[in-house]
């Protein structure tokens, strides 16, 4: 009679820890006013970020321009915003790709065990063992540059890590004993996996998605950067300061506003999966 109260009460548990830690919320306001900023965009500041104006090029902050303008008269505030668009759909997808895939590829070697989890360890730790930003370098030179390849990139370099998450407590649960009644009574190990070994792990694969998804936003700017991001007039975060570098004496504005734009990103994002391991750690739960 008690579990029952106990399992309806836990969700609301690690939502109230949520809410009492100030960075939690200061990182979720921080995500959300970026995310609200892309989406946005063409309403917050109705400008075409791809407009050139040549006459108008290099001006500094002003009304008409409160970011200023590049070197081909483009607003900048316009392609910041909507950089944003890019780089977050880059970000979140590549993370998504990588979450389900690694998933699989972890919870499928802890369960299955024996000769295939030793092979699929192997090939993880030779993905662990390239940098980042290396091994998505190599990927997008092979496969050119493009959103899709981008994606794909960065989700082969964010895989090894999902799949070590789901893997680790699929093993202990495997032999849990809720587990060995399922398989008394018959289910079969597609049942046991969806419905009794995801649920268990799930909250940690979300916080690990929380976290790397700085790290993938990061990647998609670094790539940008060294000119193996979104092909131009495309805005990205990494392309514009790229931009800005070869002005950065003149017109400092142009590597400034992108470069504070990825700070803030990434910081919300910490500060929101921080907040989201603090609040779903079991240790911190069981207090």
């Amino acid at each position: 009679m008690s579990a029952t109260p106990a399992v309806a009460q836990a969700p609301q548990g690690w939502v109230q820890r949520f809410r009492n830690n100030p960075t939690s919320l200061v990182g979720l306001a921080m995500f959300l006013a970026v995310v609200l900023a892309a989406v946005f965009a063409p309403w917050i500041w109705p400008v075409d970020p791809l407009e050139q104006d040549v006459v108008e090029r290099l001006i500094g902050p002003s009304l008409a321009h409160p970011l200023g303008t590049d070197s081909f008269g483009r607003d900048v505030l316009a392609r910041l915003l909507h950089a944003g668009r890019i780089s977050l759909l880059i970000g979140v997808s590549s993370i998504a790709l990588a979450m389900l895939a690694g998933s699989a590829i972890g919870i499928a070697a802890g369960y299955i065990g024996g000769w295939f989890d030793a092979l699929v360890t192997s090939l993880l730790d030779v993905l662990l063992s390239f940098p980042t930003l290396l091994l998505g370098l190599m990927v997008v030179a092979m496969l050119g540059s493009s959103i899709e390849n981008l994606v794909l990139a960065i989700a082969l370099t964010e895989l090894a890590p999902f799949a070590r998450v789901a893997r680790a407590p699929t093993i202990a649960l495997k032999n849990r004993d809720f587990i060995e009644a399922g398989r008394a009574l018959g289910f079969s190990d597609l049942r046991l996996v969806v419905v009794h070994i995801i649920p268990n792990l799930m909250s940690d694969v979300i916080v690990v998605a929380s976290l790397w998804l700085a790290a993938a936003i990061r990647t998609e700017a670094s790539l940008s950067f060294i000119g193996l991001g979104v092909k131009p007039p495309t805005p990205t975060w990494g392309g514009m300061i790229r931009e800005g570098f070869e002005n950065i004496l003149d017109a400092p504005w142009l590597a400034v506003a992108p470069g504070l734009a990825i700070l803030i990103t990434v910081l919300g994002i910490n500060l929101l999966g921080d907040g989201l391991r603090d609040a779903i750690d079991p240790k911190v739960r069981n207090d």
